[in-house]
């Protein structure tokens, strides 16, 4: 009975008229190259000099580190990042990437080069195993892993068992033998670098389900259904606009890392913020809150 009531509740609810022509009316258009920027402005433009101060990503750790990059210092970052990749790392278009790292800033410069490149990036969760690592690697055929120093052994006690596996990049203040220190390599990598001319359909990400009912599948997604189709989520769900700030919480294993970490708000010129916050703690949480006075638009 209770189920009848709640179904019953429902029917009751309407859509907007304006909201149901927003879904009829609604049609992206869908460039063939998308490493043609211009193919791609958004609806909204913003006057020389009136673009709010935020910047394009802002990151804390609780210990007292700050970073605030521009969308310009993105650009040039991940300009150098990419080189590292097709040099240093002879990856080329379509090679496949793994990135485990936590929520640190060479995660979200990893996401960009990776599209800069061509390269197809593979997020996994600081959570997994050595097991779970082996089978990624092996399942998915990646040429390059990325990680960091807590995770590293896991990997190199598995990687004589992925002959596809042939560049280990770290991020650590420290060397370890076997890895190329990303650290290092960014201090001297130049930051001229032209994007590859990727299409629509060309793959650009690949996300491990959980692995609940069985082993985990590679979920597929193109430079169109990420990096148009999320373009929905920010304009029409989040709302998200030059002036904001927008904080999610998700780890970066998982899909809802690239809904609401990398293209939601960057597709709306929004501000990403994010703390290191190794695991969920909701006074964190909170007193981050409280001491950025407000800024945060959106928590998830």
């Amino acid at each position: 009975m209770q189920t009848l009531l709640r179904a019953r509740y429902f029917q009751c609810l309407t859509i907007p008229g304006s909201v149901r022509a927003l879904h009829k009316d609604y049609r992206p258009g869908i460039p063939q190259n998308f490493s043609n920027y211009e193919s791609m402005k958004q609806d909204f433009k913003l006057e020389a000099g009136k673009r709010p101060s935020n910047p394009a990503f802002w990151w804390i750790n609780g210990n007292g580190e700050e970073v605030r990059w521009s969308f310009e210092d993105l650009g040039s970052l991940s300009r150098k990042f990419a080189n590292i990749l097709t040099e240093a790392c002879a990856l080329q278009r379509g090679d496949r990437v793994i990135v485990i790292l936590p929520r640190i800033p060479e995660w979200w410069l990893a996401n960009i080069a990776c599209m800069r490149t061509g390269t197809v990036l593979i997020p996994g969760t600081t959570q997994l195993t050595q097991k779970d690592i082996l089978y990624r690697l092996q399942s998915s055929k990646a040429k390059c892993i990325i990680t960091n120093e807590v995770l590293a052994p896991a990997v190199d006690a598995v990687a004589s068992e992925c002959e596809n596996l042939h560049s280990k990049l770290i991020v650590s203040q420290k060397p370890r033998e076997g890895w190329e220190n990303l650290k290092e390599m960014m201090k001297h990598a130049s930051d001229n670098h032209t994007c590859v001319k990727t299409k629509h359909n060309e793959m650009m990400a690949i996300f491990f389900t959980s692995g609940t009912s069985g082993s985990p599948k590679m979920t597929g997604h193109t430079h169109s259904s990420f990096g148009l189709g999320l373009s929905v989520n920010g304009r029409f769900w989040l709302d998200l606009t030059p002036s904001d700030v927008m904080w999610n919480t998700s780890d970066t294993g998982w899909a809802k890392s690239a809904w609401s970490s990398v293209f939601s708000p960057w597709i709306q010129g929004a501000c990403v913020f994010a703390h290191y916050l190794p695991r969920f703690e909701p006074t964190s949480i909170l007193q981050v809150r409280q001491s950025t006075g407000g800024q945060l638009l959106e928590m998830h």
